[in-house]
């Protein structure tokens, strides 16, 4: 399972969803699913986009767990 760490990161620097919309130019669906760690995948552009506005590697944003979510 991949763990998104979005939340983690919009937290920190204090940003909304609405904000990081501005700033990445994504779309309020993309960054709420992945906000809410329930996105079913993730284009690299999304990745490069949220990387470059919290100045972070792909392992800061996403991590691989064996472990399943429990939902």
């Amino acid at each position: 399972m991949l763990r998104c760490h979005l939340s983690t990161l919009m937290g920190r620097e204090r940003l909304t969803i609405s904000e990081v919309m501005r700033r990445t130019g994504l779309s309020r669906n993309a960054v709420t699913a992945l906000y809410e760690e329930r996105a079913k995948r993730i284009d690299l552009n999304t990745m490069a986009r949220l990387c470059e506005l919290f100045e972070c590697t792909v392992d800061e944003l996403l991590e691989y767990s064996t472990e399943e979510k429990n939902e």
